[in-house]
């Protein structure tokens, strides 16, 4: 990425097509792991996680996953390092989570 929520490539390149699977599922709850976009069939390198229900996404944005109950609590510990204006408070990098 540029370093300002912009940009970034994945695996695939610097877009690619959405899954229609994905499409399908719902953003019904905290924990909701998706694909950032900026519209049809342009998915990247970035991704976000829901800290509850966002219906407005769904359709929208290819849903990867959602956080395993029992580690909700890292995503509202993550959540915490935001400021009502968006700019963070706390750098959070996540390490070490494995392949899936």
């Amino acid at each position: 990425t540029r370093g300002d929520g912009s940009g970034g490539e994945s695996i695939y390149g610097k877009k690619f097509n959405d899954d229609k699977e994905g499409l399908k599922l719902k953003h019904n709850r905290a924990g909701t792991i998706s694909m950032a976009n900026s519209g049809k069939n342009s998915n990247s390198s970035q991704f976000f996680v829901t800290l509850q229900a966002t219906p407005q996404c769904d359709g929208k944005h290819v849903v990867v996953g959602y956080v395993r109950e029992s580690c909700l609590d890292v995503v509202t510990e993550m959540a915490a390092c935001s400021s009502p204006d968006g700019t963070p408070k706390a750098v959070v990098v996540i390490a070490d989570c494995g392949v899936l």
